[in-house]
This record gives structure tokens, sequence and C-alpha cells, in this order.
């Protein structure tokens, strides 16, 4: 029965790369918890990279930083894994082998697939039709970095199981409608609770100044450097409260830090803003540091 020689696949890293996650959509509905979102950054890619496998659009993935990573497929002879590589574009080669990015690949039992360094964005996702059948935690597989939940950040030697293929087919596609990483990030940015805790000529200056993304940027915000800080209109300190995803919070630096899938549920500084969860997210998870970044209102927004 095929099912069995499915089930007996593993993924062992050879190349952890620069920081490789396991992802899906993440855990919602934990905050009260104390317990992040978490899951894919890039969502649109994540969900991509499912459909063409015929994978349910919850099935977990690898999310790679920058320089990919390197699997080798374990199991029986005759065996295989079939792969599919999102988001940033990269090589994709198969034991040295150039393979085609953004498309299903099979990757036989004993093969490397290699996914080389972004040549544009940040991250890459690695999904295999099965999904890595990882331990779920509150109903997740995804790794947060900041409580730790879910499974650990590979290494190399890291052995990661394969779940069952489901009933869907694998899909492919024609053509691939892929955004390129931003060469300006443009976000769009609704009034936030806290907005009256900035002087209006500084919340003005907000809409027509230019930001650039930080290095200091990670999966818990994407932080900005180089444009005005916001300047209070109070002084003194704000009670902690829930924080969103997409949340713009100001820390007394004045910069604005845009909180993205690990970002804490609680913080104490104001949120000037929210920026609504989609595209502008999406490209907010490949924009590399020192991109331009500019705010501007929601559509629908004064």
């Amino acid at each position: 029965m095929s099912g069995g020689s499915v089930a007996a696949v593993t993924l062992e890293v050879v190349r952890p790369g620069a920081l490789t996650t396991v992802q899906d959509l993440g855990r919602p509905g934990y905050a009260h918890l104390g317990v992040p979102r978490s899951g894919a950054l890039d969502a649109g890619a994540y969900a991509l990279a499912n459909r063409l496998l015929g994978n349910p659009p919850d099935t977990a993935a690898l999310e790679t930083t920058v320089d990919g990573v390197g699997l080798r497929v374990l199991g029986p002879a005759g065996s295989a894994v079939t792969a599919a590589v999102t988001g940033a574009p990269c090589a994709v080669r198969i034991s040295g082998r150039p393979a085609a990015w953004g498309a299903p690949v099979r990757v036989p039992a004993g093969a490397v697939l290699e996914v080389g360094r972004a040549e544009s964005g940040v991250r890459s996702y690695v999904a295999v039709r099965g999904g890595l059948g990882v331990p779920p935690v509150l109903g997740s597989r995804s790794t947060d970095l900041l409580s730790g939940l879910g499974p650990a950040v590979p290494v190399a030697g890291t052995v990661l199981p394969v779940g069952p293929a489901g009933p869907g087919p694998v899909r492919g596609a024609d053509a691939l409608r892929v955004p390129g990483a931003p060469a300006e990030l443009v976000l769009p940015l609704g009034p936030g609770p806290r907005a009256d805790w900035f002087e209006p000529a500084s919340l003005a200056a907000l809409w027509r100044s230019v930001y650039r993304v930080s290095p200091a940027s990670n999966r818990i915000g994407l932080r900005t450097e180089a444009g005005p800080p916001l300047a209070r209109a109070r002084s003194g300190e704000l009670p902690s409260e829930g924080m969103v995803l997409g949340a713009v919070q100001v820390p007394p630096d004045g910069m604005p830090v845009v909180f993205l899938a690990d970002h804490p549920v609680t913080g104490g500084y104001p949120v000037v803003g929210v920026v609504p969860q989609g595209p502008a997210l999406d490209a907010a998870a490949q924009a590399r540091p020192g991109t331009p970044l500019r705010f501007v209102r929601a559509a629908g927004r004064r």
C-alpha cells in the first residue's frame, strides 16, 4: 500500500540556513493565554506552495530566511517526496541538478533538495506533499520564536517526518503571479487606538515621510529607521494592552514598529495604527533591510 511507504519518508536537514522554521497558519485565538499567533509571515507564498501540491491550506511547511536550506530525503528504495518552493525567488537543485522553482518537483530517496540563496526578498517556503508531520501544539505546528512553542528550530541532522498525502491531486500551475520583493514597501495604515498620544504635526509628517526597513527586523516585528521619530503629545506610561497582527507600535525612540506573526500579545507602548492583514503584510515579510518604507492611509480612512 502506498500509504506505508509515504509515512516512512522523512527529511534530514543537511544545511539549516540562517533561520529555518516550521510554519503553518499559526495558532490564533490563544492571546488570552499569552500565546502569540505565529504562522507563515508571507501567507500568500505559503498558501501557494501548498496549493501547488494539493495539500490542505493549513499543511505545515518550512520557512527559510535569506540563504535557504538543504534537505535529504530518507526513505525506502523507490520512495520519493514531491516538493514545491515559493516565496523569495531562488535556485532550486536536486542533488546538484537544476530543478523548477514555483512548481512541483519529485525528490527521490537519497537525493538532496537544495534551496538556494534568495535572489530577491527574504523568505522562501518549502512544502512537501503530505506536509511536515511534527506534533501540533495548541492546534498548530508553527515554531513560535517568542514563546518557544512548537518544534525547535532545525539544525544540521534534524529529521522531520513527512505526513501522509491527502486526496487532493498535485495541481502545479501554468502561470504564477508572484510579487517580487518590494523596491519600496507601502503599508496602508488604519488609525490606531492611541493616535491621540502623538503630536498632530508629527502624525501629519508620518504620511509624507520615507522610512527604511531596519536590519533589526525579525519575525516579531518590522523595525524602521531613518524617518522622523513620532513625537508624543502625552507623557507618562500607558497600561499594557492587547496587540494584534499588523499593529504599529511606537517605542520611546519614536520609530514605528510593525508587529508581525510572532509579536507579543500585549504591549505598553502606544499603537498609532494597524496595517490590515493581506498583501501588504506579505510584502513586509519580503522587504530587505534598507528598503524604503512609506505609510499611507488605508482605503476608506481619513
